[in-house]
């Protein structure tokens, strides 16, 4: 029997109306808690499709329960490949969630199953878009449990950078970006797209956001030379993806990275795979690469 939880709401000021999706693959360790903390939230969501994708564990026994004691949760069972590669199984559990709701939204959430958000989450990114139409995407950051089981701040991509384990849209540029790429760098490909339509970023650093589980340790072990191609689908080209992956090998302390991004990249390009942008998006996101990368040398 789950416990009555205390609804202090506020009442909507801001007139904005949200959807959540929740893609859960095998979350019973994790997903009642990020339940209970939309419960609490003081603005609450319109609807909550909860994507059950192909568990094994009793994960839509606590789904199920949610449903049952609050109206604004809704189960959605599909089935996939249990691998639990990135981008790829879990945008299409989003997309099998985003086909059961309607437009009538200002606002979109990504959210992961593997969360506890503060309750007045969803209060300051209503505020986010009501102040400022111009903010596409915003969200909080990320804090994991270290060695000594304190919460710390672990958001390696940079303070713009917003955490696919819960991106915001509004709506407007939810549907100018296409929707959420299946593949691995969905989550860099939509903030790219969201500036070339003129739309802002925006992170709230104040809004810390528990991540129970890890970032990664789910991942199939064939997902190592996604990245690369990732990169090769954003149409970086070969400097840029050289650049971006010794980045990411520094700041990972495994040069083994730089190797697989590289082999992915190659891979991909003689194999001539489609882009995951156009031509115009492809020169606009390595004009933006490069003018990033000047501004950190003060060139």
């Amino acid at each position: 029997m789950l416990k009555d939880w205390p609804q202090q709401k506020v009442q909507n000021s801001f007139n904005l109306n949200f959807y959540i999706v929740i893609p859960a693959h095998n979350e019973e360790a994790f997903l009642a808690k990020t339940l209970q903390s939309l419960a609490l939230q003081t603005l609450q969501p319109k609807r909550v499709i909860i994507v059950n994708d192909n568990s094994t564990d009793g994960t839509e026994r606590i789904i199920d329960q949610f449903t049952h004691n609050y109206g604004v949760f809704e189960k959605l069972n599909i089935c996939s490949s249990q691998e639990h590669m990135p981008g790829s199984k879990v945008i299409n559990a989003f997309n099998k969630g985003l086909e059961q709701l309607d437009d009538a939204y200002d606002f979109i959430v990504k959210l992961d199953a593997d969360l506890i958000l503060p309750v007045n989450y969803f209060e300051n990114i209503a505020m986010v878009f009501a102040n400022n139409p111009k903010v596409g995407l915003t969200g909080g950051f990320v804090y994991e449990k270290n060695s000594r089981g304190k919460w710390e701040l672990n958001h390696p991509m940079g303070k713009d950078h917003v955490r696919g384990a819960f991106k915001a849209y509004s709506k407007n540029c939810f549907k100018a970006i296409g929707g959420l790429k299946c593949a691995m760098g969905w989550d860099t490909v939509d903030e790219l797209l969201t500036q070339y339509h003129g739309y802002e970023l925006k992170t709230i650093e104040s809004l810390k956001v528990k991540h129970l589980r890890p970032t990664g340790k789910a991942y199939n072990a064939k997902s190592k030379l996604l990245q690369g191609k990732a990169m090769y689908a954003m149409d970086y080209g070969f400097l840029l993806t050289m650049i971006a992956s010794f980045k990411m090998a520094f700041k990972q302390k495994n040069m083994f990275a730089l190797y697989h991004n590289l082999k992915g990249f190659g891979k991909a390009r003689k194999n001539r795979l489609p882009k995951m942008v156009t031509k115009d998006e492809g020169a606009f996101i390595r004009r933006l690469r490069w003018k990033g990368i000047k501004r950190k040398l003060a060139i």
